[in-house]
């Protein structure tokens, strides 16, 4: 198979780690006969240097033309520590998102037995954790109408939702729990707020459709308790956009580390794979960065493409390189961290 992936480095620490999932991608197509071809562009920060803005139209264009896109992460403390910038990173992913229709974020949160020990959570707790989160990501409060008032003493911001995004959202979501145990869970806060009234009862007129799904409904802040008390009762849920974005990072500690967890997220057409983590700017240039997010990243985007010995394969040795110590300095321990690179040539050698 020829593919062509737009390959979106971005900031701090993702041109590292996007290094490290060329180098397994391109073995992994050696290996199985495939023929990758990479086209790169700018986005972030280092957009903004170049062109001004952070998601400049040549790299939407390289983005379209693209079968997928790997993504590294956005965002540089200069802007981070400026409330004041007209211009920021993080308005390049939430164009990126939009102009690309990528409208549903998929982030799947797993144990490594290797690891098991490393989770903040007890043993007990975490064993056989192996959920879906489906978060909306073009709609809701960080699409919605803001702004101040009052001179500047008052500040708004709007969630909107239309019933069409929660349907499109909600398919795909009772979809992936057909493939799965049959088990979904609608994470909302309807007893406050009237855009997740219209998300529960629009869910709920779906449940005819798949009558195999057995279907439950929880409040957000509910279902931030049971995270840390019992993940494993959880298989798929699906939220909105703010509430998804803050239970994935939740979710995302449960392996050990935010290093570990990759994504995807998904259009009508468009598909990007990127790593949950930031753009970790202290870490940036030391070559000490995880990149098995990202290197699991790219397993989620050959699974996509149906080559699912491929990405099989790049989970394999991934598990081989925790149970080895293989690691960076996050995961070491009673032995060598070794460096980004070096994780990276190791898991591409054993590929």
């Amino acid at each position: 198979m020829k593919l062509n992936i737009a390959l979106l480095a971005g900031d701090g620490i993702g041109p590292e780690v996007i290094d490290q999932a060329v180098k397994v991608s391109n073995a992994v197509a050696f290996k199985f006969g495939h023929e990758i071809t990479w086209n790169t562009a700018l986005t972030g920060a280092a957009a903004i240097d170049a062109a001004g803005e952070p998601y400049p139209d040549e790299t939407h264009q390289i983005c379209v033309n693209a079968d997928a896109v790997l993504f590294g992460a956005i965002g540089h403390p200069r802007f981070d520590n400026d409330p004041s910038a007209k211009v920021r990173p993080e308005q390049g992913l939430l164009k990126m998102r939009q102009k690309l229709g990528l409208f549903a974020n998929v982030r799947p949160t797993f144990t490594f037995p290797s690891l098991i020990d490393r989770s903040p959570l007890k043993r007990e707790r975490i064993e056989g954790t192996n959920l879906v989160f489906l978060r909306e990501l073009t709609g809701g409060i960080y699409f919605g109408k803001r702004g101040r008032l009052n001179n500047g003493e008052t500040a708004f911001d709007t969630c909107t939702y239309h019933r069409s995004e929660v349907q499109r959202i909600a398919k795909k979501g009772f979809e992936l729990a057909m493939k799965r145990s049959k088990r979904l869970c609608c994470v909302d806060k309807a007893n406050v707020l009237e855009s997740s009234r219209l998300w529960r009862e629009t869910v709920q007129t779906m449940e005819k459709d798949y009558p195999e799904v057995e279907v439950s409904y929880e409040f957000v802040d509910a279902v931030a308790m049971r995270l840390v008390q019992w993940p494993n009762e959880y298989d798929v849920l699906i939220t909105e956009n703010l509430f998804g974005d803050i239970l994935t990072d939740e979710a995302s500690v449960i392996s050990g580390s935010m290093g570990l967890m990759p994504s995807a997220s998904v259009g009508e057409k468009a598909k990007l794979y990127e790593p949950i983590h930031g753009s970790y700017p202290q870490a940036a240039g030391k070559d000490i960065a995880n990149p098995l997010a990202t290197v699991l990243s790219a397993a989620m985007m050959f699974e996509d493409f149906d080559l699912t010995d491929e990405a099989q394969a790049i989970r394999n040795v991934v598990n081989k390189s925790l149970t080895e110590g293989i690691v960076t300095e996050d995961l070491a321990q009673n032995g060598k961290a070794h460096k980004t690179s070096e994780v990276g040539d190791w898991l591409a050698l054993h590929i």
